[in-house]
């Protein structure tokens, strides 16, 4: 895996979006993270995945239903755990990095459209890890955003989901700079901004002529690295404390080559968070090199084709939030039900 050393050289930070208890407990985690892995990702789906399919949890659940408890509460007993076994993991990364070896725990899909109610929730979850190298995953809807800067202000670690558009970043950038306007000197938190790109292409793609199929995405991610680096007007020595995370980076369309949302998203201070399938893929024949800050096309030729074809990207990524809400929301539902009584 010499190439994620590669792409750290570049200044991109390569995370596995997967997290269960075997990956953890065989060893096989660690030696990701020696191989150049830099952090995790997980969400409702996954967690689902990860309690259906893991027999190391199957003891435990047992146990868990013996107790007086809530499934959610028997869910948060769970990974709860495992956030922080992964978080040990990375522990040694995180301090003498202090930017990487970072590892994302969502708050309940059902506090998406609740700022007070989101708030509450990752207070609670941070103080649960009680890890300085966990994130809090929280959506960038309204409710969202605005619960971003209460929880910047008090150090938490803030992994901003669900964003795809520039605009909805750039409010993801203002309320995180709220947040640091209140802690008074006081250390940054960290923040990923995590667009999610393949599901734009997969939305669009059957509405445009063949030569802008599976360019939106990528045109767009390389406008929002743009826009980051002209709201922070970060010199390239600098080390960020808000930073874009590349999300949904598996290709849906099987005639794509399957590292196209990898070789074409590396960039200085970002991140790529990989499921298990891509990162094998990207290890196996992917290509580093830096490809936003010098990138071989421009992205605005192709994002004014798609406006004069009468496309809102502002309203897709409206209707992708919502849609990519109600699959977390379901994924949860699902994950709890075997936890209940």
């Amino acid at each position: 895996m010499a190439i994620l050393q590669e792409v750290k050289q570049l200044g991109q930070q390569i995370w596995l979006d997967n997290l269960s208890r075997s990956l953890v407990r065989s060893g096989t985690l660690a030696k990701l993270q020696q191989s150049g892995v830099s952090g995790v990702t997980s969400n409702p789906a996954i967690f689902r995945q990860a309690l259906a399919g893991d027999t190391l949890y199957t003891a435990e659940i047992a146990q868990l239903k013996q107790q007086p408890l809530s499934a959610k509460a028997r869910y948060e007993t769970l990974a709860v755990a495992d956030v922080q076994a992964t978080c040990d993991v990375f522990a040694a990364q995180f301090a003498a990095e202090g930017n990487s070896g970072l590892v994302s725990l969502e708050c309940d899909p059902a506090l998406s459209h609740d700022t007070e109610g989101t708030i509450a929730e990752a207070r609670r979850l941070w103080n649960l890890i009680s890890r300085p190298n966990a994130m809090i995953k929280i959506p960038a809807t309204d409710a969202g955003l605005a619960a971003l800067p209460a929880l910047v202000a008090d150090g938490i670690n803030i992994n901003l989901t669900l964003l795809f558009s520039r605009a909805q970043t750039l409010r993801a950038y203002q309320a995180y700079q709220q947040g640091l306007a209140q802690r008074a000197g006081q250390a940054a938190p960290q923040l990923v901004a995590s667009f999610f790109i393949s599901r734009i292409d997969t939305a669009l793609d059957p509405q445009l002529p063949p030569h802008l199929q599976g360019k939106t995405a990528l045109a767009l991610a390389q406008a929002a690295y743009r826009d980051w680096q002209q709201f922070f007007g970060q010199p390239s020595d600098a080390v960020p404390t808000a930073r874009l995370l590349w999300a949904s980076t598996g290709v849906k369309n099987p005639a794509y080559p399957d590292t196209l949302y990898v070789d074409n998203l590396i960039a200085p201070h970002t991140v790529n968070t990989l499921p298990d399938a891509v990162l094998q893929a990207f290890t196996d024949h992917g290509r580093a090199a830096d490809a936003l800050s010098r990138p071989a096309a421009p992205a605005q030729p192709i994002l004014d084709e798609v406006a004069a074809l009468g496309i809102d990207l502002d309203a897709l990524a409206a209707k992708l939030q919502q849609d990519g809400l109600a699959q977390f929301e379901q994924a949860f539902a699902q994950m709890l039900a075997p936890l209940a009584d």
